[in-house]
């Protein structure tokens, strides 16, 4: 089982950086950075809804579940 996480591929569409969205969200870039390379081992409710908030979007746009 496998949880992919889009960060990245929603930051190409809104050409931002990672900078840029941890600015608009509040979220330590640390954390951006793990979720943009799916390294995170967690993500905070309110890291989530910030980020739907942020790519005006649901959460099912962020993250997708792939059976392996």
């Amino acid at each position: 089982m496998k949880l992919r996480i889009h960060v990245s591929e929603l930051l190409g569409k809104k050409k931002w950086t990672q900078k840029d969205l941890a600015e608009r969200t509040g979220i330590r870039p640390a954390t951006i950075s793990a979720l943009y390379h799916e390294t995170v081992k967690r993500i905070e409710t309110d890291h989530i809804v910030a980020l739907c908030e942020a790519f005006e979007c649901q959460p099912g746009d962020i993250f997708t579940y792939e059976k392996e």
